[in-house]
């Protein structure tokens, strides 16, 4: 059954290191917590320079979706940036990140427990049409257009940061619509 994950009801917690927060989109299982989760959804805002938490075992993607960008060291010898012209990375959670900002920066954080489940993240745009290609599926509107998403006499209308969680139940064909472009990050979760 297709979820609305309105970002208005989501509420941020503070990291402990105090260099930004995290505001959890969905979970799967719904009452897993850090150490049994098979994936996690969320956004993460960095505020402050400073580490990642370590999460072994996971797999990691990071898309910019808000500020100018953030600069991360994995492992004391690779540096990326992450910007509006190359908004992604995918990393292991074990890596060790070092995150450097200019200014503070929202980024759509995507994690899979590696020997659960895989994920896939990439961005689309609506208006358009989406094929479902997997159990779950999970849409976030990370651009400044409205979108309704529409099928099967189901419809949802998302504004920005608003999520849907669609599971096997749902239809497998999607209508995107939105009076101007709006971008849209698709997430593929496989079990």
């Amino acid at each position: 059954m297709a979820t609305f994950i309105p970002h208005e009801c989501l509420r941020a917690a503070p990291w402990k290191n105090g260099g930004g927060s995290t505001t959890e989109i969905a979970i799967a299982p719904p009452d897993a917590g850090f150490d049994d989760f098979d994936w996690r959804v969320s956004l993460a805002t960095i505020t402050a320079d400073g580490p990642f938490s370590s999460f072994p075992g996971i797999d990691r993607s990071l898309m910019l979706v808000d500020g100018p960008g953030v600069q991360l060291t994995l492992d004391g010898a690779r540096t990326v940036a992450l910007t509006a012209a190359q908004p992604m990375l995918w990393f292991p959670g074990e890596a060790a990140v070092l995150a450097q900002v200019k200014g503070i920066t929202t980024d759509f954080n995507v994690m899979t427990r590696r020997d659960r489940c895989r994920h896939q993240l990439e961005k689309i745009t609506a208006p358009g049409k989406l094929a479902r290609r997997s159990a779950a599926t999970l849409l976030f509107v990370a651009g400044d257009g409205a979108v309704l998403a529409r099928a099967n006499g189901q419809q949802f209308a998302l504004a920005r940061y608003d999520a849907l969680l669609l599971d096997a139940d749902d239809a497998q064909e999607w209508q995107l619509d939105a009076l101007q472009r709006t971008a849209i990050l698709r997430v593929d979760l496989f079990m």
